[in-house]
């Protein structure tokens, strides 16, 4: 079993910055992937980042150039978040991707306000 612990979110103003967390406790053999999705008041929960344990990173476009993905270890993932807009407000959740046995491990989600 995975154990997902995010933290990092919060209140801030549009054009500011945020710094996500996740670390994964537990047998992370055959993990091969993590990431972040979030999910805005009233829409489906959506793609932000991936990486792989290979490093390839993947974003969602709205993303591309403002978010960034990363390995603070082998158990770890910072998505460093910077120019954020009101729209960005959600609650963000960490994923791990399973392929040895095939599953989708989420965290309980952090909250990340963004101010007009």
């Amino acid at each position: 079993q995975v154990q997902l612990v995010e933290s990092g979110g919060g209140l801030v103003q549009a054009g500011g910055s945020l710094r996500l967390s996740c670390v994964a406790l537990g047998r992370l053999f055959g993990i091969n992937a993590m990431g972040w999705y979030r999910q805005a008041p009233g829409k489906q929960r959506e793609l932000v980042a991936t990486i792989t344990i290979g490093g390839s990173t993947n974003y969602a476009d709205s993303m591309k150039g403002r978010f960034t993905i990363s390995r603070d270890a082998k158990n770890t993932v910072i998505l460093q978040m910077n120019s954020l807009k009101p729209e960005d407000t959600a609650v963000y959740y960490c994923n791990a991707h399973g392929v040895l046995p095939p599953a989708d491990y989420w965290g309980k989600g952090t909250l990340v306000t963004v101010s007009s």
